[in-house]
């Protein structure tokens, strides 16, 4: 006679909890693929293949039956990620934005001073513009004075 299972989950829990550290990931991990298999279904006739299929053949059809079949054959696995990691990630991200940030300030300021030449030479050429009619206007009219 076949051996029956003592559950009627297929696999096993206890082959789950066996792939992954906790319950908590298994949850988790179960529940992201079985976002993404859904996903797979539904755009299947929009054509836009974003979505990785799923990657084990099942009996069933249901998405987390799906995931956990894929995370009990190892296909659907996590990375624990290091905290320490994350942190110099960030940390190197920052400083590349505040070099862009110094950058973008050098850039500003070369700018505004072309700017405040350009307007310092409109204003010696304004001056020197005002002297010179100043002075052919007195020497136009020397009897006025």
């Amino acid at each position: 006679m076949a051996q029956g299972r003592l559950t009627l989950m297929d696999p096993p829990i206890e082959d789950l909890l066996d792939k992954v550290d906790s319950k908590f990931t298994l949850v988790a991990l179960g529940a992201l693929r079985a976002r993404q298999v859904n996903a797979y279904y539904n755009s299947l006739g929009e054509g836009l293949g974003r979505v990785v299929p799923p990657q084990v053949a099942s009996v069933s059809g249901k998405p987390l039956s799906i995931a956990f079949e894929e995370i009990a054959a190892s296909k659907a696995t996590y990375v624990r990620v290091d905290p320490e990691e994350l942190a110099a990630e960030a940390e190197a991200e920052l400083d590349v934005a505040e070099l862009e940030v110094a950058e973008l300030e050098v850039v500003e300021a070369e700018v505004v001073e072309a700017e405040l030449i350009a307007v310092e030479g409109e204003l010696v050429e304004a001056v020197a513009d005002a002297v010179v009619a100043e002075e052919t206007s007195e020497d136009e009219d020397p009897a006025a004075g």
